[in-house]
């Protein structure tokens, strides 16, 4: 770096690069941030020919400098004339640090740069280095390694791939480390996708599932849960016979895995196998899952399933869905969790849109009605929630019919929780009624509750008044309670 001490204007830089040299750890740190400034300096041509191989020959250092070398590094491209020379950012020292950190930077920086490299230079340049974090001490760099597997995959191409990476992916799916095995279980799908076509199967069956075979009885259940939420996609690659033969008996054991996660992770993906198989092939096996998930201790779980229930009830048929699975979404709407019930009740309009009106006139209208007379008044109030879901997917002649004469006959009810919400579910469900029955029937009971001792009562019932009075909506009211709606 003689020349930058020979040129007035690049005095500074020459201060700079002494400091890099100096005993004072934070004086070498400072230089190393700032080398993005020298290289400017310096330009692309002396970057490439002086600065850097200056670092490689120079810099043997404590570990918090080849850290901050390891991130400047991966901002150079630019700096040293664009990605025909990103070659030359290959500086080997941040490899040899014994802190994970650096070494964890030095594999990022690897996989950026194989983007860059031609596909010739990619063996020399980039695979050594691969090959060494794969089987680094510290699991961490390993974990980094299968996260990042996808975009080395993509960058190294179809040749490299067979050569290196499918034997490095068994590696990682096979390591001591759970948190590297999930890691690598969770890019599965996208590795068996990025194979080449030529090849991918023979791969996937040779190499690939043997290891995914053993990862579905893995001891650590973060693992598990990584796999499957991605194996269900092994089936779209493998086709149907492969999935019948060899994945089917993993779904199957996977949902009937002791953890949650994992079975909520299977149910959850089912739609691939759907496509591929069918879904009756899973059925038998399928429900003993998903009633345990539903009956599980902890709420969240059944929060879960419920939100999963539409697209099953899809998968599964009405007559399936009437015979196995109708119960429990009846048992979810008198759950005590709150939020259960709330969610059961969205869960039912949504099955109603994809049964049709006539279905849920004879399967679950009745049982939602059913409730009205429940000693529980927080049941007796689900009843309400629900007719405010289903009134307008039911349509205008089940609504008036069958719903609206349980909701008058609740505005008597003894609790006002109950009569205020009677309010609010007529105010939910008029644009639904035609003016006949809301003149004849909804009136009469709203000017009842308009005038109830409870103040929320009279609140809503208020309320309630007013949004029927909008445009094209007209109930002749007394002209005292109309006094009273406007106060």
């Amino acid at each position: 770096m003689a020349g930058a001490e020979g040129d007035d204007s690049l005095y500074p830089i020459a201060v700079l690069i002494d400091e890099l040299r100096n005993e004072d750890v934070q004086l070498r740190l400072n230089s190393i941030k700032k080398l993005s400034t020298i290289a400017l300096a310096l330009g692309v041509e002396r970057t490439r020919t002086e600065l850097l191989p200056f670092l490689t020959d120079t810099i043997y250092d404590e570990d918090e400098v080849l850290l901050a070398l390891a991130e400047q590094l991966g901002s150079f491209t630019v700096l040293v004339g664009g990605p025909e020379y990103v070659h030359c950012l290959l500086v080997r020292a941040p490899l040899r640090s014994n802190q994970d950190s650096v070494r964890l930077l030095a594999v990022e920086a690897c996989v950026s740069i194989a983007t860059l490299l031609p596909q010739e230079d990619l063996e020399a340049l980039v695979m050594p280095t691969l090959r060494q974090a794969a089987e680094d001490k510290s699991w961490r760099v390993r974990y980094m390694v299968a996260d990042k597997f996808s975009e080395l995959q993509k960058a190294v191409g179809p040749e490299i791939t067979k050569n290196d990476l499918v034997p490095a992916f068994q590696n990682l799916l096979k390591d001591c480390e759970a948190e590297v095995r999930a890691a690598a279980a969770n890019k599965v799908k996208e590795f068996c996708e990025n194979l080449p076509e030529d090849s991918r199967e023979t791969i996937i069956m040779t190499h690939v599932l043997p290891c995914v075979k053993e990862l579905v009885s893995d001891t650590n259940q973060h693992v598990k849960s990584a796999l499957a939420s991605v194996i269900m996609g092994l089936s779209t690659i493998l086709g149907k016979d492969n999935t019948v033969e060899h994945l089917l008996p993993l779904f199957l054991a996977q949902l009937k895995d002791e953890c949650p996660e994992v079975r909520l992770n299977i149910i959850s993906n089912l739609d691939c196998v759907n496509e591929v198989i069918g879904i009756r092939q899973l059925s038998q096996s399928l429900l003993p899952a998903i009633v345990e998930l539903a009956e599980d201790a902890k709420w969240r779980v059944r929060l879960a399933i419920i939100e999963y229930m539409p697209l099953l009830a899809g998968q599964l048929g009405v007559e399936f869905f009437d015979e196995k699975l109708n119960s429990l979404c009846m048992a979810w709407l008198v759950d005590h969790v709150y939020a259960i019930r709330e969610a059961a009740t969205c869960n039912l309009m949504k099955l109603v849109e994809k049964f049709g009106a006539e279905w849920a006139q004879n399967t679950i209208v009745p049982k939602v009605l059913s409730m009205s007379n429940d000693p529980n008044y927080l049941h007796r109030m689900t009843t309400l929630f629900c007719i405010n879901a289903l009134s307008e997917v039911c349509g205008q002649e089940i609504t008036t019919k069958h719903m609206l004469p349980v909701v008058l006959k609740m505005a008597s009810d003894q609790v006002a929780n109950v009569r205020f919400n009677v309010a609010k579910c007529l105010q939910k469900i008029g644009p639904v009624l035609d003016s006949s029955a809301l003149q004849a029937e909804v009136k009469p009971v709203l000017e009842i509750l308009a005038t109830d001792q409870d103040m929320d009562v009279k609140y809503f019932a208020q309320e309630a008044i007013s949004g029927i009075l909008a445009p094209g909506i007209t109930l002749h009211l007394s002209s005292s309670l109309l006094q009273e709606v406007h106060f």
